[in-house]
């Protein structure tokens, strides 16, 4: 019972995860208009002020809370596979984990980086603007700019299924492209990213209500 419980649950997450990504590309890319690259220092800093609360929020939101919800899913994921083949469950659950933390620490560091740029901005603003640049590349190396640890765990996690046919199999040959995808982002084409983004929405969505309506571990 409480195996199909945790597969309810981590389908429930899936789809959460879905939801994070969908309100996350429309926030950033439809809802906040963010200065162009010849912009100066000044203009890009009174976005960062003006936006403060909504980009703090959708920090927290886009990536500690999306870190939090797959870890329970890695979890469940883990649960439902480590049967059929342990060593490479736990090998996959590991990158799960590893992203989990990734995830995590990109969204904290955004936010710290985030008050402190606001804070100094006002006396110091290309100085303050010089620590955001740096943050930012701190923060997309880690979570944002690549999806390589994630791209391998959908990718570990699809041959798994795809060995023991413990997923459907457009949703297992789905997964392989998401994971394929993400490990190719190590390249800085941003069409891999792309593709990444887009393909795992759908990924988790069908993921989650595969795992809501078959819990059952066989």
């Amino acid at each position: 019972m409480e195996g199909k419980k945790l597969q309810k649950i981590g389908g429930v997450c899936a789809i959460f995860e879905a939801f994070i990504y969908i309100t996350a590309f429309i926030v950033y890319g439809g809802i906040l208009v963010y200065p162009n690259e010849n912009s100066g220092s000044i203009e890009e800093l009174n976005f960062l002020s003006d936006n403060y609360f909504t980009l703090s929020v959708l920090n927290l939101f886009s990536y500690v809370l999306f870190g939090i919800i797959l870890a329970v899913l890695v979890l469940a994921i883990h649960q439902r596979l480590k049967n059929y083949s342990p060593t490479l469950s736990n090998l996959a659950s590991v990158f799960g984990i590893i992203w989990v933390g990734l995830v995590i620490a990109s969204g904290m560091i955004s936010n710290i980086g985030l008050n402190t740029v606001i804070e100094m901005g006002s006396k110091e603003p290309e100085k303050a603007m010089l620590i955001w640049s740096n943050v930012s590349v701190i923060s997309e190396g880690l979570g944002g700019g690549n999806e390589i640890v994630g791209g391998i765990w959908v990718l570990l996690l699809s041959i798994i299924a795809l060995k023991g046919q413990l997923f459907p199999k457009p949703l297992i040959f789905l997964g392989i492209l998401v994971g394929t995808a993400g490990v190719l982002t190590i390249y800085p084409i941003e069409i891999f990213t792309e593709i990444f983004g887009i393909s795992q929405i759908i990924w988790f969505l069908w993921l989650g209500i595969f795992m809501i309506r078959k819990p059952s571990i066989s």
